[in-house]
């Protein structure tokens, strides 16, 4: 089993419902016995995480950790599979606040309330405008809607 013993992405970005951890020269240390490897961006240097399932997606690509003349190349599934490497993802995760500030990652429940919310402000919205335009009929259809709703 290889232990983590320092991961520090060099820097981190979003877009949407994706996270990219970019490591750099020693800020990806692993510990193999007593001796320890230090990252090098030789191939993969990128994690993919998706945050609607928070799986990392590169699983392919082949991270090297050089120790003096020695290398050691894992493809990244196999460094999930062998060490500890989850829980510094998720201390990441965190200490970025991506996960609690996400839209996309709700509670359940939550995006069906907000759903809800903006159907009601959308009938508001119409009402408002049947008004304006003088719109018996439509103002009488939406506010039975509304009604139903409540």
């Amino acid at each position: 089993m290889l232990h983590i013993q320092r991961m520090k992405p060099f820097y981190v970005t979003q877009e949407q419902a994706k996270v990219k951890l970019v490591f750099e020269y020693q800020y990806f240390t692993i510990k193999k016995g007593e001796e320890l490897f230090h990252f090098i961006p030789a191939e993969g240097k990128e994690i993919h995480i998706n945050l609607q399932n928070l799986q990392v997606e590169n699983l392919g690509d082949i991270f090297v950790f050089q120790k003096g003349s020695r290398f050691i190349r894992l493809p990244l599934y196999q460094l999930l599979l062998i060490s500890d490497i989850h829980t510094h993802l998720k201390e990441i995760l965190q200490g970025a606040d991506i996960m609690e500030n996400d839209p996309l990652l709700l509670e359940p429940g939550e995006a069906e309330n907000l759903i809800e919310e903006l159907e009601r402000m959308n009938l508001l919205n119409l009402i408002d405008r049947a008004l304006e335009t003088g719109d018996r009929d439509l103002f009488h259809h939406l506010t039975g809607q509304l009604n139903g709703t409540l």
